[in-house]
């Protein structure tokens, strides 16, 4: 039957995907010049301009100057980027499985002029400068605000960028700027950012912490939260005509400009970053990039690089918006979607079930398997030895068990993964070369032995005490009889919750994503949440679930089936072996 209803679900979503929209807008490409836009006309009245810079440095160094062997780079010649992949047009990674962006593809210009290669791995925000400070990554790149908390933890490069908050709200919301807010509202932002720290601090208000842009918008239309404190770049570009939500309000970012984070320690690559920045400002790669990345115009006063670096010629943002504003017209009001037309298109997008499809089956399914299959022999062969440990007379042998497994079962999974990848991985960087894929699955697999653990203890306990007594009495030694006869049977009892372990395992894997991985390391639920990101379109994730219920489902069927088999014998049919050499023998 489940088979069945598998099969209908995947032939209904075949059929309405047809019938979906032509593809969605790909928003982790350069949207370019022709998407200019002004600073927003309440932004000074919001904030009264950015907070007053007293980091930026007043020069840098020439680049003829800079020893390259001298930056602390973890991987000689190589800069290696810890960075997102959800958060287009500043940070993310597109179709091709490269990621870009106008923060990323400024780096690869900078890392250009000093001659060194850059390496990106793919991590989330909330574990990012952790990562940083341990020079797991050389560079964290995310449009990361330097505020003085973060200071504390990483050291920042002169600004590249400026930022600015965008308030959104459902359409029709009685909430028209950022001094409505109030307590008791469900105000949504994602976890670790400034914007959570001007919820919290500014405006003294307790917010709905979200783990990236797409989950908390797509509760916004959804009306389960009242308001989104949002970047502006991701507000821009997240809010589509017809979406039941309104930019209403901006302010600026009251922390400082935005910049590259680095180790605190690290001086003589921040010193590099920053030469290199004035560099690619003064040849006007910069403007370049800003042009076709995020083209809107910079606030009075606000320029990037040291002091000393020139001003950056850019095309006039505001005439080039009014002219197209002129020329298009006043925009016709966009009738709401209906809620059935909102589904289809979050979920139904077949262009993109044939995008994602083949990205999902090269590069998810095989990791995914990997990380699943890896860890689950560790988890099967250090699970049985806790279970004969925890069913030990010796204490010494029986109590280790007993806290191994109360640890790694009453850990959340991904503080085992952090804990794991930030606090080993330094000290094993030079065995795994800094590839956070070993420890991922040392992570998984960790976990996994304290459930199968318990689980083979529960059934090497359910076999009736009689069976080691009557091996004992034939003369099997206790190690030779629990080896021979009491775990087999314990074992086959144990079965199904064996493979359910082994499904949860395989549905954690995600959670490696964490440790930071490089585009060819994604798992399942990355590539689908990686093309989601670059569309705003839900159908990649339901195509990334569709492959775990492939997964899923057989093992789940096959398990049942050697269960059966196994309580239910050979068939009446069947003849027993040593029943057929009893009767030759007699004959």
């Amino acid at each position: 039957m489940k088979t069945l209803a598998l099969a209908l679900v995947l032939g209904m979503v075949a059929a309405l995907g047809l019938a979906a929209p032509a593809g969605a807008v790909d928003q982790c490409a350069p949207p370019g010049i022709q998407s200019a836009s002004p600073l927003p006309t309440n932004l000074a009245a919001a904030a009264g301009g950015p907070a007053e810079d007293k980091y930026t440095t007043p020069g840098v160094e020439p680049l003829a100057a800079i020893d390259r062997n001298a930056l602390g780079l973890g991987q000689p010649g190589t800069l290696t980027v810890g960075t997102l992949s959800d958060a287009p047009p500043s940070i993310c990674i597109d179709s091709s499985g490269t990621f870009t962006g106008f923060d990323n593809e400024l780096l690869r210009a900078i890392a250009d002029k000093l001659g060194l290669r850059i390496n990106f791995v793919g991590t989330e925000f909330s574990g990012l400068l952790a990562q940083v400070a341990s020079r797991r990554f050389d560079v964290g790149s995310s449009s990361i605000t330097t505020t003085d908390a973060r200071r504390r933890t990483v050291g920042f490069t002169n600004g590249y960028d400026f930022g600015y908050f965008s308030l959104v709200v459902p359409r029709g919301s009685a909430i028209t700027g950022f001094g409505k807010l109030a307590p008791g509202q469900r105000i949504g932002v994602v976890q670790g950012t400034v914007q959570e720290a001007y919820v919290v601090d500014t405006l003294k208000l307790q917010p709905v912490k979200f783990p990236d842009y797409n989950t908390v918008y797509a509760s916004l239309k959804t009306r389960q939260i009242d308001a989104w404190v949002a970047p502006s770049q991701q507000a821009l570009g997240t809010v589509q005509p017809g979406d039941p939500a309104d930019i209403v309000e901006n302010t600026f970012s009251l922390d400082n400009f935005v910049a590259y984070a680095v180790a605190k320690e690290n001086q003589p690559l921040i010193d590099a970053l920053n030469s290199g920045l004035d560099a690619i400002i003064a040849d006007g790669t910069w403007s370049r990039l800003y042009s076709d990345w995020v083209p809107r115009a910079l606030p009075p006063g606000w320029k990037p690089g040291s002091k000393a670096a020139p001003v950056p010629q850019l095309p006039d943002f505001a005439a080039i918006a009014a002219k197209k504003q002129a020329e298009s017209g006043p925009s016709a009001p966009v009738a709401p979607k209906s809620v059935l037309a909102q589904l289809k298109d979050s979920f139904l997008d077949w262009n993109l079930y044939k995008q994602a499809i083949p990205d999902l089956f090269t590069t998810g399914l095989p990791n995914t398997l990997i990380l699943t299959v890896a860890a689950s022999v560790i988890g099967l062969v250090l699970g049985m030895a806790l279970a004969v440990a925890g069913i030990s007379t010796s204490r010494w042998l029986r109590w280790p068990a007993r806290v191994y497994t109360d640890i790694f079962r009453g850990l959340p999974e991904v503080v085992i993964i952090l804990l794991i990848g930030l606090g080993v991985g330094p000290v094993v960087g030079q065995l795994t070369g800094n590839n956070p894929y070993p420890l991922g699955i040392a992570a998984l697999g960790l976990m996994a032995a304290a459930y199968v653990g318990e689980i083979f203890r529960s059934g090497i306990q359910s076999v009736d005490p009689g069976q080691l007594e009557a091996s004992r009495a034939l003369g099997f030694s206790y190690s030779t009889s629990m080896r021979l006869v009491v775990i087999p049977q314990g074992v086959r009892r144990v079965l199904p919750a064996l493979m359910n372990q082994f499904i949860s395992l395989l549905k954690a894997s995600s959670l490696v994503y964490f440790l930071g991985l490089i585009a060819n390391q994604r798992e399942l639920f990355q590539v689908g949440r990686d093309l989601n990101a670059q569309t705003g379109n839900l159908s990649p994730l339901v195509a990334a679930g569709m492959f775990y219920l492939l997964l899923t489902i057989p093992l789940t069927h096959l398990v049942n089936f050697i269960d059966a088999r196994l309580r239910r014998g050979r068939k009446p049919t069947e003849e027993d072996p040593l029943a057929l050499s009893t009767a030759q023998e007699m004959n």
